[in-house]
């Protein structure tokens, strides 16, 4: 049986746990949670999150336009740390933006590896200190999370985060694929998925994509530590990346789609 026919399977019976959405509207609200940010890029914008003091984590898709196959300018990037009606706990320009390797081949590719490829991390022009953000470590044990919480930008609520606790991880397939009954929307792309490790939070996944059922939906998202590492790796390197081919058409900028939880223009 394919992924995509256990998708439509599992959408079709899966039941979800008790969940809880917050609108995170003021700074008290928001503390601890400064690390998750908002992501614009000219053209719309993302969820990008904290993972060192100057690395944001998101989705490659937010950062290649899938017209032309390459990165977004980074001229027109900047990410702000704990972005809420106009405030924000720090704002940084783009350096640099290194893509999942294998990226760049995921058009023409299974489910999988579009989904296990669609991360990008970006260096940030200054550090982020501590008394502005504190970033997120990833999850690097095996997983055995069921609760699970979610915090994003979105279509209609750009302005603020919203915490959905309470979700569920559902599955984590052959290759990396991870699923769960958070209750995305288009805009959510580059969202954090966390779960609680000794009282401390950790990334468990990002968001890559949606997939709509008859009665329910569900979010898409991949493991991340191999990935992660690799392209820290390669930052460090610094050298100069090929420009990559497009592998997520289903965020095209301005342009509705199927599978994906595309950009949300600032202000909604």
């Amino acid at each position: 049986m394919s992924l995509l026919t256990l998708l439509t399977v599992m959408l079709a019976t899966g039941t979800a746990l008790a969940q809880e959405r917050d609108r995170l509207d003021d700074r008290g609200e928001l503390l601890g949670w400064e690390g998750v940010g908002r992501l614009d890029l000219g053209t719309g914008s993302c969820t990008g999150t904290l993972i060192a003091r100057n690395l944001v984590l998101t989705a490659a898709h937010c950062v290649v336009d899938d017209a032309s196959g390459r990165v977004l300018p980074i001229s027109k990037m900047r990410f702000h740390a704990g972005y809420t009606h106009g405030q924000t706990a720090a704002s940084r320009r783009i350096s640099k933006v290194v893509v999942a390797d294998g990226y760049q081949t995921a058009q023409k590719a299974s489910l999988t590896q579009k989904v296990r490829t669609d991360l990008a991390l970006l260096r940030l022009e200054r550090d982020i200190y501590s008394t502005e953000a504190e970033p997120f470590k990833v999850h690097t044990h095996p997983v055995n999370a069921n609760s699970v919480t979610l915090v994003s930008y979105g279509r209609g609520r750009n302005d603020s985060l919203q915490r959905e606790s309470g979700c569920r991880h559902k599955q984590t397939y052959r290759g990396g694929v991870m699923t769960f009954d958070c209750d995305v929307t288009f805009g959510s792309s580059g969202a954090p998925v966390f779960t609680r490790v000794d009282g401390r939070l950790r990334i468990l996944s990002v968001i890559s994509m949606m997939s709509q059922g008859p009665d329910d939906k569900e979010a898409i998202g991949m493991t991340l530590p191999d990935v992660v590492d690799a392209m820290k790796r390669e930052m460090r390197n610094d050298a100069a990346r090929a420009p990559v081919t497009a592998g997520a058409k289903r965020v095209k900028v301005g342009q509705r789609s199927g599978g994906g939880a595309r950009f949300v223009k600032p202000g909604g």
